[in-house]
């Protein structure tokens, strides 16, 4: 029988929401609790605020020479699972300040630091809440949005197939101010596809790593640093809304979806003033199709037999979830990047151009 005292955790205590006028985006808001009492949102919210407690324990609690045991290795493996230390990456001269820890779905499929184990339990309840409770329902959503039936992209997301599905823990810490001169403020690229000779255009998402993913469900913090790139060209803010999640669609969405879904152009920047100085904690779920799921639309959608479908891959070319994953992952800011005319950067990954924004 699982204990029905939890263990004790140390309080992550956030900076204060900034003061600085900042040019927000304009999104649409999903209310995924219509039908709960105010006393069940009220226990959900102490629930997320205990969740940001568990996520700061991988960086906290855990000694540097016991990370260095659970590190990953995602350029060799196109796996995150284990941590992603500080300077793995390499970007206009500077080293990244970026720490994150990657627990699957199934949270006992590896070992993790002797701090993390005893929040087990939560976390895999947490893995749950997200998978059931958020992803589930707004999937079923999307396949409303293309006339499908209800079940279409629920029985691709499956919670025990083979897949790598995951909870992400990540910190951003403090930059020097000459590093932040070097790289722009951006601390980590947005980045989109682009059209090849034979693929139509491919928007991408990203948000601090390498969004190949369905959906990524990352849990609003404080701390302003999310921009959009919005369709006038603009870059604006997400703003902090309490006990909410951003949702952004993927790679794999776009795919699936005949590019009727498209990923938002998305990166982190260095956060308004009155915020600096701060490590910034997030809590991001990051979900993928099963991986044996050939990335192909589901063209029998009547809404893509009237607007068009918008091929990334031919059928008989494209790749598995398996085979997109660890291309994806393991060549993020490590392959050689050409610039074209307009000083943007480029990659070419299965004949799609991936393109990165400062």
């Amino acid at each position: 029988m699982p204990s029905l005292t939890l263990p004790p955790v140390p309080r992550y205590v956030p900076p204060a929401v900034t003061k600085e006028s900042l040019e927000y985006a304009d999104l649409a808001f999903i209310d995924l609790s219509k039908m709960d009492t105010p006393e069940g949102r009220a226990e959900l919210t102490a629930e997320n605020e205990r969740m940001f407690d568990i996520g700061d324990v991988p960086f906290s609690q855990v000694s540097e020479e016991e990370k260095l045991a659970y590190q990953g290795n995602v350029k060799e493996t196109g796996s995150y699972l284990g941590y992603k230390l500080r300077q793995y990456w390499v970007d206009a001269d500077v080293a990244d300040q970026i720490e994150h820890y990657n627990i699957h779905r199934d949270v006992n499929k590896k070992q993790h630091p002797k701090a993390v184990r005893p929040f087990l339990p939560e976390l895999s309840k947490f893995a749950r809440f997200n998978h059931f409770n958020v992803l589930h329902p707004l999937l079923r959503l999307m396949a409303a949005g293309m006339e499908l039936p209800e079940d279409t992209f629920t029985n691709i997301f499956g919670y025990l197939a083979e897949g790598e599905t995951w909870l992400r823990s990540m910190k951003y810490f403090p930059r020097s101010e000459a590093d932040e001169a070097k790289a722009k403020n951006v601390w980590l690229k947005g980045h989109t596809g682009d059209e090849t000779s034979h693929i139509a255009g491919v928007h991408l998402s990203l948000t601090a790593t390498v969004d190949y993913v369905g959906l990524t469900l990352l849990w609003s913090q404080p701390i302003s640093a999310l921009q959009i790139l919005c369709h006038d060209g603009q870059w604006r803010w997400v703003k902090h809304v309490e006990n909410a999640i951003v949702v952004n669609a993927g790679e794999a969405m776009e795919f699936l979806s005949g590019g009727y879904y498209k990923g938002t152009i998305h990166r982190v920047v260095q956060p308004p003033e009155d915020q600096r100085g701060y490590s910034r904690l997030g809590l991001i779920y990051f979900t993928l199709p099963d991986d044996d799921v050939k990335l192909v639309p589901f063209s029998k959608s009547p809404v893509l037999q009237r607007e068009g479908i918008k091929r990334r891959f031919e059928d008989a070319e494209a790749p598995t979830m398996r085979e997109w994953r660890k291309g994806r992952a393991s060549r993020f800011l490590r392959s050689k990047l050409q610039k074209d005319e307009n000083g943007i950067e480029k990659d070419i990954i299965n004949g799609i151009t991936v393109k990165f924004y400062n």
